[in-house]
């Protein structure tokens, strides 16, 4: 498998991650819930987050996503892109699913926003034997 199928893999596959985000130069991370459509990565935030204000002013992140706990030997992905943040209702349908309901009321709900991450850097870190990869965008 190419270094680019094994990260498209583990994007499909791992959808549990962190991202961090910058104020007053300072990095903040958390754990974030992700979809991804190719290597377009969306996830699910309330708009009156820290993160959304975070996001605003400074909109570059970085992203981990695939490491499994397991070991030396887990690939994961070292993913860094431009956040924009989009209340789309057609958006919001697409990445809806049940498990939201604990902090939103539906799609519709009016804090919900969707944070779209274009990949402007990606690299495929710790596959057993080889060294980090950068792909190719």
């Amino acid at each position: 498998m190419s270094a680019k199928e094994t990260v498209q893999k583990i994007l499909d596959e791992s959808m549990v991650g962190t991202m961090a985000t910058v104020d007053n130069n300072k990095p903040y991370s958390r754990y974030m819930t992700f979809m991804n459509d190719g290597l377009t990565l969306y996830t699910a935030t309330n708009k009156k987050t820290e993160k959304v204000d975070e996001l605003k002013d400074n909109p570059h992140t970085h992203i981990l996503l695939g490491y499994e706990g397991e070991g030396f030997g887990d690939a994961f992905v070292e993913y860094s892109g431009s956040v924009s943040i989009s209340s789309d209702e057609g958006l919001k349908k697409k990445i809806w699913n049940d498990q939201m309901k604990h902090w939103f009321d539906g799609p519709e709900d009016p804090n919900l926003v969707i944070l779209k991450i274009e990949p402007q850097a990606i690299r495929l870190m710790n596959k057993t034997g080889q060294p980090p990869q950068d792909i190719s965008l």
